[in-house]
């Protein structure tokens, strides 16, 4: 065989997978387009806090934690603030009790971030434990780390192909065709496609659209230091960026693995739900875009080789967690491709298995 492991997808997750895995054997990644992490890995909102998700995510993202602490430049100081109207109350105090986030007033609020509108802004929760990741500094650490260590990338390589040979696979693309001692399927919202090329039984990956617009720094203020907004209940967020503001919709529009573009009318109505809770309107976009949260069934990472197909590994699922999740998620993959024994607890590596479908 040409590799030990070949890697299809060159998203984060297949990235921190080829760094981990590339002291272990012969690693070759494989990526479609001509860049890295072009698709939902490039259009993340690229936060840290590690209490947001289900148990399993959580645990994977707790587990990152000392990797991203030691990681120079990685993580930023941003925080997090939920805000609410009156009637919104229980949700409020459900999301803050879930993340963690203590109630503050709307006039200490409105000291951190000035433009919150007092007329229908009626509950105020914030913390500090979340950061910005830096994800282009992330990914391409674990690019390099991968390189230095032997591994080979390859982006302009879609797959055309996939054949069983004899005890390993062999995997066709316009840059040549590649043997495999074993599989591993990190290819986001094509996973179930790529399962299906490879004759597996797909698992219900159902990618999401999300929709972006940037728009300008509100009244033309200093955001630098705001922190991360959530509408109760993840209606909207918005998060400062670059001397501007992102704001999202939050939609969950399922979708057929593509190129994603954001829906003008999403936008728009998630964009007045955001003005809805500020002083300050919205006068113009300065861009927008789209990216595709792909989940399984249970809406948990699968991580774990396949039940029928013992030389084919599940890397999918990510959801919109894959980046503050992906130290401690790529360790266990190639713990468990490689025999080694891994820190994350039995119980959630039987939550992350692809077994748990059958």
């Amino acid at each position: 065989m040409d590799y030990d492991f070949l890697i299809i997808g060159g998203g984060i997750a297949g990235v921190s997978c080829a760094a981990r895995l590339s002291g272990a054997g012969r690693v070759l990644l494989l990526e479609a387009v001509p860049a890295l992490a072009y698709h939902a890995s490039g259009r993340s909102a690229a936060l840290y806090e590690p209490s947001y998700g289900l148990g399993p995510v959580v645990a994977l993202s707790m587990a990152s934690a000392r990797y991203f602490h030691s990681a120079k430049g990685v993580l930023s100081p941003r925080g997090m603030m939920i805000i609410a109207k009156a009637e919104d109350r229980a949700v409020f105090e459900a999301d803050a009790a879930g993340m963690d986030l203590a109630p503050i007033t709307l006039e200490a609020a409105r000291a951190i971030v000035p433009i919150l509108n007092p007329d229908t802004v009626a509950h105020v929760a914030l913390a500090d434990h979340a950061w910005d990741i830096d994800t282009d500094l992330l990914l391409q650490g674990f690019a390099r780390q991968a390189r230095a260590q032997g591994a080979n990338i390859l982006t302009k390589a879609p797959v055309t192909a996939i054949a069983r040979i004899g005890a390993g696979w062999r995997v066709e693309t316009p840059q040549g065709n590649f043997g495999t001692r074993v599989l591993i399927n990190a290819s986001g919202a094509w996973a179930d496609v790529v399962a299906q090329m490879a004759g597996i039984t797909p698992l219900g990956f159902t990618p999401l659209r999300r929709s972006m617009a940037r728009i300008p720094a509100p009244g033309g203020l200093d955001i630098s230091r705001w922190p991360m907004l959530f509408g109760a209940g993840e209606t909207w967020y918005a998060k400062p960026d670059a001397g501007a503001l992102i704001v999202s919709p939050a939609e969950e529009e399922p979708s057929v693995p593509h190129d994603a573009f954001a829906d003008d009318m999403v936008l728009a109505e998630g964009l007045a739900r955001y003005e809805e809770m500020v002083t300050e309107p919205v006068t113009r976009l300065l861009s927008n875009w789209a990216g595709l949260r792909t989940f399984s069934p249970d809406r948990v990472p699968v991580i774990g080789f396949d039940t029928a197909e013992p030389a084919f590994f599940w890397l999918a699922g990510q959801g919109g967690y894959g980046f503050q999740s992906a130290p401690a998620a790529s360790q266990l993959a190639a713990d468990l491709l490689t025999g080694a024994q891994s820190e994350i607890a039995p119980e959630i590596i039987a939550a992350l298995s692809p077994q748990r479908f059958t």
